[in-house]
C-alpha cells in the first residue's frame, strides 16, 4: 500500500476510534442513548457550539473537555492527510488501479511482460501497435509513472518474482509470458516460477551472459533474447550488407495500417480446416488476397524459405505472408473458405 494511503487510512482509523471513545464515554457518564451519545461525540469533536442535550455532571464536563482536546490533532490530522492524498491526484490513482485490476482479472490469452525498461517498453509498443492484450509488471515507482503519463497500458505495481504478483497478472490464463528484468537471476526465477504455474505457455526471456542462457532454457524458457549478441550481430551485417537490414527492419518495423508487414498464420487454428494437399497455386493466394507466403513452418519444425506455387500445405503449418493489413485479413478469409 501507497505511504500517503496508509496515513489516510490510519487517520480514518484514528477519528473512528475517538467517535467510538466519545460515545461510549457519554453513555456510561451521562447514561445517554446511542444516537445522544453520537450526537454529543460530534458536537465535541467538530467544536460547532451546539447546545447540550442535557446538563452535564462534573465528571461528564470534565470527559468533554479531554474529548474535545483529544479531537484537535486527530481531526487536524485527517484534514490534511485526505487533503494532501486528493490534491496530488491519489484518489484518481487509485480508483484507475482499481479499474486496471478490474480489467486484468477478465483478460485471457493475454501476455505477461515482467519489467518496463527499454527492452520491456519496446515489447509494450509493439503489443499495443498490433492490439494485442498484454499486462505489464513493473516494480520501480518513477517508471510506473511515466507509464501512466505516456499510456493507458494495464498494469500491476509490484515484484514479478513473487508469486501472489504473477496470479494477480492472470498467469494461468496468459499464452505467454516476457521477462526483460536487468537481473539474469531475476529472469531465471521468473522463468522457474511462471512455468510451474503454466506448463503450457511461451516464454520468453532477456539474458545478458551467454552462460545464462543456457540455464533460462532449462528453466523452462521456450526462447531466450540477448540484445547485446544481437546488436552485435547488427551493426556487423550494417556493414556487410546494409540495404538488406535496412529492408527488413522497415518491413518489420512498419506501423500503418496501409504499409507492408510480415505476419504469422497459423493453419490449425483453422475450424474444420480442409486445405490438407492443396497447393498455393491452387488456394490463389497471390491473386485472390494480394499476400506473399515467403516462408513455412512444418510440423516436424523444419522451415521451408519462398516456397514454390506448387508447395502442398498441411493443417498443421504456420505461413509466413508479407502484405498489408488489408491482404493479410483477405488472406484469412480465403484460408476460412476452404476449412468451412
Amino acid at each position: 500500500m501507497d505511504k500517503r494511503l496508509r496515513r489516510v487510512v490510519i487517520a480514518c482509523i484514528l477519528l473512528v476510534l475517538i467517535i467510538v471513545v466519545g460515545m461510549t464515554g457519554f453513555v456510561l457518564i451521562e447514561h445517554l442513548s446511542l444516537f445522544e451519545a453520537w450526537y454529543m461525540t460530534i458536537n465535541a469533536i467538530s467544536t460547532s457550539g451546539f447546545g447540550e442535550i442535557k446538563q452535564l455532571s462534573y465528571y461528564g464536563k470534565f470527559f468533554t473537555t479531554l474529548l474535545i482536546l483529544a479531537s484537535f490533532g486527530i481531526v487536524g490530522y485527517v484534514i490534511t492527510s485526505v487533503a494532501q492524498y486528493a490534491i496530488e491526484g491519489n484518489f484518481q490513482k487509485y480508483f484507475k488501479h482499481l479499474r486496471v485490476n478490474q480489467k486484468i482479472q477478465k483478460l485471457k490469452d493475454h501476455i505477461i511482460v515482467c519489467g518496463y525498461g527499454r527492452n520491456g517498453r519496446q515489447v509494450a509498443k509493439e503489443f499495443s501497435q498490433f492490439g494485442q492484450d498484454f499486462v505489464l509488471i513493473e516494480l520501480n515507482e518513477e517508471r510506473i509513472e511515466t507509464m501512466i503519463q505516456e499510456s493507458d497500458f494495464l498494469f500491476i505495481h509490484g515484484d514479478a518474482t513473487k508469486d501472489n504478483i504473477l496470479l494477480s497478472a492472470g498467469i494461468k490464463q496468459a499464452k505467454a509470458l516476457i521477462t526483460v528484468l536487468p537481473s539474469d537471476a531475476d529472469n531465471l526465477f521468473v522463468v522457474l516460477t511462471a512455468r510451474e504455474m503454466n506448463p503450457g505457455m511461451t516464454i520468453i526471456s532477456r539474458a545478458s551472459y551467454t552462460q545464462s542462457e543456457h540455464k533460462l532454457r532449462l528453466a523452462g524458457a521456450t526462447n531466450v533474447i540477448m540484445p547485446g549478441k544481437i546488436g552485435g550481430s547488427r551493426m556487423a551485417k550494417l556493414v556487410i550488407q546494409p540495404d538488406v537490414v535496412e529492408f527488413v527492419e522497415t518491413v518489420m518495423l512498419q506501423q500503418n495500417a496501409e504499409d507492408v508487414k510480415l505476419f504469422e498464420i497459423s493453419c490449425a487454428c483453422l475450424e474444420n480446416c480442409s486445405i490438407e494437399k492443396r497447393s498455393i497455386r491452387q488456394l490463389r493466394i497471390r491473386s485472390h488476397s494480394g499476400a506473399n507466403i515467403i516462408g513455412i513452418k512444418r510440423s516436424d519444425g523444419n522451415y521451408m524459405y519462398n516456397p514454390s506455387p506448387d508447395t502442398t500445405l498441411s493443417c498443421s503449418d504456420k505461413l509466413f505472408a508479407l502484405g498489408t493489413l488489408k491482404q493479410i485479413e483477405e488472406l484469412q478469409r480465403l484460408l476460412n473458405q476452404f476449412s468451412k
